[in-house]
């Protein structure tokens, strides 16, 4: 057992203690891998069979979520692929035994929402939109914190300015009283007709535009306190141990406005463990059940991600200093048609999903070769653990 460390964070109605545990080996990994978005593609820098991505540590974070609300039904959508021959959601026969696509509803019945997922629903991805916990963000926020590496296709956010000060003395507050001007109401009386209205300049001015969000993709395992989940869910808290694999990069896209609170996909890590990796990058799996993964992945996320705020390297950038967004400029625009003829990647917009989707192809890969852990095998549950996102500021 490693050294235990505390962190409180709070926010306006809602506040999570994180407990640092076990994290042998965890830091012995790369600590950024930013350098894979903004130097080269990705996959010209770490192939799937790469080192970076091999799992030599775990790190357990017991995470205790406080919440100021009674149990409720949580708002969750379903979301099944293109890709598939029957893209019907509904399955002709309820599959009773079938939990695995409900891996990750510890998380929201622990925190008071009640996850229901019909059985008879086959879904790629399930994903939840309320009740709102404004302990979601400080949990993403967290698991990004203490990941070992991260691959960012956005911009960190700006820092939120401090408030203003309140005046600290009663002196302090008689003087800016004293200071307030008070109309003359004796100008008011000798007036024809009462004024007009003015329009209030709040009512008047449109209301702010959302801030921008952000998504974390990363594999994680859940794990109940004290061995059993009734003992998560405690009264106006949620107790849960996450795990993070130090081989699984964090992956931070930015997205719009409108995208889940959290999702996860259906597949349980037990069941990405039985796929084959191909035998070489370019090589196609045997059955192409990596790739199907993979795309399954990329397809919901290009439904949720803000393409305009996606930052990739260009391919005049050889120093790694400078990226380039994923929103087409005035001249790429009059001439994407003539480019996309010539060469269908070498506009920005095709950049970027080319980078979205070989840091999905890491990811997915670094899951399926977790399975050579021991550490891995020992401390996570597998038909709890898979692949999961936050929305995060």
């Amino acid at each position: 057992m490693g050294p235990v460390s505390d962190m409180v964070v709070s926010t306006i109605g809602d506040s999570i203690l994180v407990e640092l545990g076990m994290h042998t080996g965890f830091e012995l990994s790369v600590r950024v891998a930013n350098d894979l978005v903004f130097d080269k593609p990705i996959k010209h820098i770490v192939p799937i069979h790469s080192k970076r991505l091999e799992t030599t540590g775990v790190k357990v974070l017991l995470i205790t979520l406080k919440y100021k609300h009674t149990m409720s039904d949580a708002a969750l959508g379903f979301y099944r692929s293109s890709l598939h021959t029957d893209s019907s959601l509904f399955s002709a026969v309820k599959d009773y035994l079938a939990v695995e696509k409900g891996w990750f509803s510890p998380y929201l019945f622990a925190s008071g929402r009640r996850p229901i997922i019909p059985r008879n629903l086959k879904p790629d991805i399930i994903f939840c939109h309320g009740p709102f916990l404004s302990g979601d963000y400080r949990i993403g926020e967290t698991l990004l914190a203490e990941a070992a590496s991260v691959i960012a296709l956005c911009n960190a956010p700006d820092p939120v300015p401090a408030p203003e000060p309140e005046p600290s003395s009663l002196a302090e507050l008689r003087k800016g009283l004293s200071e307030l001007s008070i109309p003359n109401l004796a100008s008011v009386f000798h007036r024809s007709r009462s004024p007009s209205p003015v329009p209030d300049a709040a009512l008047a001015s449109p209301p702010p535009p959302p801030p921008p969000r952000r998504m974390l993709i990363t594999v994680l395992g859940l794990r109940p306190h004290r061995a059993l989940w009734t003992s998560s869910a405690r009264p106006s808290e949620s107790v849960l141990n996450y795990i993070l694999l130090n081989g699984c990069p964090a992956l931070v896209v930015p997205v719009k406005s409108g995208a889940p609170l959290v999702a996860w996909d259906g597949m349980t890590l037990a069941q990405l463990w039985e796929i084959v990796l191909p035998a070489a990058d370019g090589a196609r799996s045997p059955g192409g059940k990596f790739e199907g993964v993979v795309d399954i992945v990329f397809e919901f996320v290009d439904l949720c991600i803000d393409w305009a705020r996606v930052v990739v390297a260009s391919p005049e950038d050889t120093n790694g200093a400078v990226g380039s967004t994923g929103a087409l400029t005035e001249h790429e625009e009059s001439a994407e048609g003539n480019e996309k003829s010539a060469n269908g990647d070498g506009d920005a917009s095709g950049r970027a999903k080319e980078a979205l989707k070989d840091a999905i192809t890491l990811l997915v890969a670094a899951a399926i070769r977790s399975k050579e852990s021991k550490d891995a095998r020992k401390e996570l549950d597998a038909d709890r653990s898979g692949i999961a996102m936050w929305r995060i500021p």
